[in-house]
């Protein structure tokens, strides 16, 4: 159950990230998942940085797509360097 409850929070914290973050990205829904979930495990490294709980809830939601927009930042980065 873990485990489906990890891609089900990646694929929210990745549409989220992709709606907050203007610009289009052309990627579909397993790279929208990856870059969920790769952003709450950095969402929750910078949560526990900091020294907040965010163990799920509305708190981990946050920091996880904090984390997903840092993450696609770094994924359009790369991206534009590949394309040049």
């Amino acid at each position: 159950m873990g485990f489906i409850w990890m891609i089900i929070v990646g694929l929210v914290a990745g549409l989220l990230a992709r709606a907050i973050k203007p610009g289009s990205d052309p990627m579909g829904w397993v790279l929208t998942i990856v870059l969920g979930i790769v952003g709450a495990l950095l969402g929750g490294f910078m949560a526990g940085l900091v020294g907040i709980d965010a163990d799920g809830g509305f708190t981990g939601l946050i920091f996880s797509v904090i984390g997903a927009i840092i993450v696609l930042f770094i994924y359009e980065m790369i991206m534009s360097k590949r394309r040049l």
